[in-house]
């Protein structure tokens, strides 16, 4: 592939494509609508993007809804870090660059909840005792303030059938994660 075949402005990129429709434009927000807010209170898993010197990093995040994070309030979500392997590279992300992004999901629902914002790490104590969780503290817990927040387009979730029994049984002959992990 050469350099000719590559866009290297939003002016040829937008070209290629169609105008987005006013209803896309008007779905982002700056703050959780209460929809949103009771949406979100039956999600178990999301998906944490942040920002490293090579790159952005995506770490999948789940427990049981209410335990995996928390609405504190329209612009404000917490998420506890629960102590897994340790190696930090999430949280040691967000004190070089706090910018956050998270993609919800709910099992068997076909649409996403996005939501972009900046995060601090805190370790206040009555946040810390109310995501205890088999009478253990998480570590620190993770502080978004929404910046911008967006519903997803069903359309990706229903084309890949995430939530259709096939998908659910077709996993039984791919490598596990030992395998995953092994070298060449």
């Amino acid at each position: 592939m050469g350099n000719a075949d590559l866009i290297t402005s939003v002016d040829a990129l937008t070209k290629r494509y169609r105008a987005p429709s006013i209803s896309s434009l008007k779905k982002e927000q700056s703050s959780l609508s209460e929809a949103m807010q009771i949406w979100l209170s039956a999600s178990p898993f999301f998906i944490m993007s942040t920002a490293q010197e090579l790159g952005i990093d995506c770490s999948p995040r789940g427990d049981k809804p209410g335990q995996a994070f928390r609405v504190l309030d329209s612009e404000h979500i917490a998420i506890p870090d629960r102590r897994g392997n340790n190696r930090l590279d999430t949280m040691k992300n967000l004190l070089d660059d706090p910018r956050i992004g998270l993609v919800f999901l709910v099992p068997g629902s076909e649409e996403a909840l996005r939501i972009k914002g900046q995060a601090s790490i805190s370790v206040n104590q009555q946040l810390l005792e109310s995501f205890r969780l088999h009478d253990e503290l998480p570590a620190t817990i993770i502080l978004v303030e929404i910046v911008r927040v967006q519903v997803q387009n069903a359309r990706a979730i229903r084309q890949a059938g995430l939530w259709t029994e096939d998908a659910q049984t077709r996993h039984a002959s791919l490598p596990d994660a030992t395998s995953l992990m092994k070298s060449r």
